[in-house]
């Protein structure tokens, strides 16, 4: 929550997201990974479908942002969807997380509404294998 709160979403838009956001037991099965140093820093988590992976969620705390931990973990989820024989990484970003996605390689295929607030739209991001 706190790296969706980095880019000013304000706290009624916050809560109103925090289930969406929230990873439960069920979630939290392979193809998640964290880094942790005295605190968590980071997670990324890839749900296989077929040839398709699913890039769950990728957040990076405030205070470890710029320290290539975002790219490291975009690169572990490739890793880990070819390892599962994916040959699609596919994602629906956060607007303000779309430029970090098209520098990892990504491209926008189109636009999916958000599962909060269905008028919102989200870019809909793939990524070859």
């Amino acid at each position: 929550m706190r790296s969706k709160a980095h880019w000013g979403y304000d706290a009624d838009f916050l809560e109103a997201c925090r289930e969406e956001l929230s990873p439960t037991a069920v979630d939290l099965g392979p193809g998640l990974m964290t880094w942790e140093d005295e605190a968590p820093r980071a997670v990324a988590h890839v749900v296989m479908a077929g040839d398709v992976a699913e890039l769950y969620l990728l957040f990076v705390a405030p205070e470890a942002m710029g320290q290539g931990i975002g790219r490291d973990l975009f690169g572990w989820a490739c890793d880990y969807a070819r390892g599962e024989g994916a040959e699609r990484l596919g994602l629906d970003a956060d607007p303000y997380a779309t430029p970090f996605y098209e520098k990892m390689g990504c491209v926008q295929v189109g636009e999916v509404p958000s599962a909060t607030w269905p008028d919102r739209m989200l870019p809909r991001m793939e990524y070859q294998l």
